[in-house]
């Protein structure tokens, strides 16, 4: 009956709210598309090595193989990897897991983290993706194409395990939010953003640009990559007041998500996420382009929302501690 009641609690509240604010094009900062391949790095068969790590790869063992190990810098901090997280299958082709979302599940810009999300949800978003209702805003991006094709693949039991691993994975924070007005050029480098080689700052304008602190630490897919995520003065206070409050627009995240925006029940943790992703997220339910489940309820809750309290919204919630 709880359930329920917030349910048509929401519903009768988003009602109130009649001014849509949509936006035509999706962001290029949040929506970054590699130019075309001008080729990697040579392997010189040298042993690459992290921070903090013991263990030694070489560039070779970083590549994406359908049935081949992922490179698991710290093994130590989290549960063993199920078959399919540490190296997917090879027939039919799934790539692991631990690749893109990195085998303590705290996953990277360009995706997301996995790391406690309740089995229910987890399966609940495969079965989206399965079915074409997460396609995301942007169709020549690679991360979420990849997705989709691989929850076609992938089979119930395999994802049935990966669901309870992650959730046995408590969520870590590797993102720091500053606030400035000025920011580093960026280029667009395994599908996010990255320092511009050649230098040089800008205008930030209505933007989060988030980038690896150290690049080469990302390119080794090291699960514990620091980031740096650079938003408008102000919008942390200004995001705040819009997830505590609505500010008018919408309603409390609180509601659903959880006092502490670390999720309820089979409704994921908002806080501590990276921003990049989170804006995507809202961005994709108010343009329709993320469907099914629960995604019509959130529908209604960010029709409302413009694209600079999405900013606003995403660089708090990223400061949050999960």
């Amino acid at each position: 009956m709880r359930n329920f009641t917030r349910i048509v609690w929401i519903g009768v509240s988003v009602a109130l709210f009649t001014v849509k604010a949509s936006s035509s094009e999706p962001p290029r900062w949040a929506y970054p598309v590699n130019p075309p391949s001008v080729g990697g790095h040579v392997d010189d068969g040298q042993p690459l090595r992290v921070p903090d790590s013991k263990v030694s790869y070489g560039r070779g063992e970083l590549k994406l193989v359908a049935g081949s190990p992922v490179a698991d810098w710290h093994p130590e901090r989290h549960p063993p990897m199920p078959e399919i997280v540490s190296h997917g299958r090879k027939d039919p082709a799934v790539f692991a897991c631990g690749f893109c979302h990195l085998p303590n599940g705290s996953g990277r810009p360009e995706n997301t983290s996995l790391a406690g999300l309740t089995p229910g949800y987890f399966k609940a978003q495969m079965e989206a993706f399965r079915n074409d209702q997460r396609m995301g805003s942007k169709s020549d991006r690679n991360p979420q194409d990849t997705m989709v094709a691989m929850a076609k693949m992938i089979s119930d039991a395999d994802i049935e395990t990966a669901a309870a691993y992650f959730a046995s994975v408590a969520p870590e924070k590797f993102v720091e939010v500053i606030e400035t007005e000025t920011v580093p050029r960026t280029i667009v480098a395994g599908w996010m953003l990255a320092r511009d080689p050649e230098g040089g700052t800008e205008a930030i304008g209505n933007r989060i640009i988030e980038i690896a602190e150290d690049f080469e630490r990302f390119e080794k897919r090291d699960s514990r990559t620091p980031y740096v995520a650079y938003a408008p003065i102000g919008s942390r206070s200004r995001g705040a007041l819009l997830v505590a409050s609505g500010g008018g627009k919408t309603i409390t995240c609180a509601i659903c998500h959880g006092a502490d925006l670390n999720g309820m029940a089979d409704i994921p943790r908002l806080a501590g996420r990276s921003p990049s992703y989170l804006f995507r997220q809202l961005f994709d339910l108010r343009e329709g382009t993320r469907t099914g489940g629960a995604s019509v309820l959130m529908k209604q809750v960010v029709e409302n929302l413009t694209d600079a309290d999405m900013v606003d919204i995403s660089a708090y919630l990223a400061s949050c501690a999960p």
